[in-house]
């Protein structure tokens, strides 16, 4: 009873852990968006209300997070980075960077603090603009990433510790490699780039899809055991 009831404490701890990262909350609140905008399909009613408003309260929580890119843009790149790496990383983070302030303008005008309609329209397909090239980057940096991580691992033997670790972070790297390319995807939909191909639905399943897998690299590491 003492044992179930200590598991139960443990992993309730790490639920309240999980939700009190704002991070997790706004991926949270992606699926809901983009779930709801694969059931509306573009069409009016509860469902796209529910995308709509959704999406407007997402942005709250962004606020002021184009300062963590930023810094990074600023920060030294990690020893032994080839430049190509080094240059789509810095691209990258000028681009969400930039995504995110442009972003706090159309919240802005959506909450009727802004009122240059038109201007705040440009804003926002400006800002996707920067979403979809900054996804791209991140595609081309974790295809790279991959191919560096599997010519060290043939080095290695396949029961070495560190074989194990760079093979985790292989999987790692694939998930957000999936990830970023259907993060492209929804730019598309959302550029309306090809709007016969990229549905509205399409647009939905790809968002939601990939708030699913945000949502389960921002997971909290299980706590491990303690010896008897």
């Amino acid at each position: 009873m003492s044992t179930a009831l200590d598991t139960t404490r443990a992993e309730l701890a790490l639920l309240v852990l999980y939700l009190n990262k704002a991070e997790a909350r706004d991926k949270i609140c992606r699926a809901i968006q983009y779930g709801s905008k694969f059931i509306s399909n573009g069409e009016a009613g509860a469902a796209q209300n529910v995308d709509k408003t959704t999406s407007l309260a997402r942005k709250v929580f962004r606020l002021f997070k184009f300062v963590n890119d930023l810094h990074a843009l600023i920060s030294p790149p990690a020893a032994g980075t080839p430049l190509p790496l080094i240059f789509l990383g810095k691209s990258k983070n000028a681009l969400i960077s930039t995504f995110l302030f442009l972003d706090q303008i159309v919240w802005a005008h959506r909450t009727g603090i802004y009122k240059n309609k038109e201007r705040a329209e440009l804003i926002g397909w400006i800002s996707l603009y920067c979403w979809l090239g900054s996804s791209t980057c991140t595609s081309l940096i974790e295809l790279a990433e991959i191919k560096r991580l599997s010519k060290s691992m043939k080095k290695l033997k396949c029961n070495d510790e560190q074989y194990e670790a760079k093979l985790k972070k292989s999987n790692e790297r694939c998930l957000a490699l999936v990830k970023s390319s259907m993060d492209m995807v929804v730019a598309v939909g959302l550029l309306q780039l090809a709007p016969k191909k990229v549905t509205p639905r399409v647009t939905g399943a790809f968002g939601f899809a990939s708030s699913l897998i945000s949502c389960y690299q921002l997971l909290p590491a299980p706590a491990k055991a303690k010896a008897n």
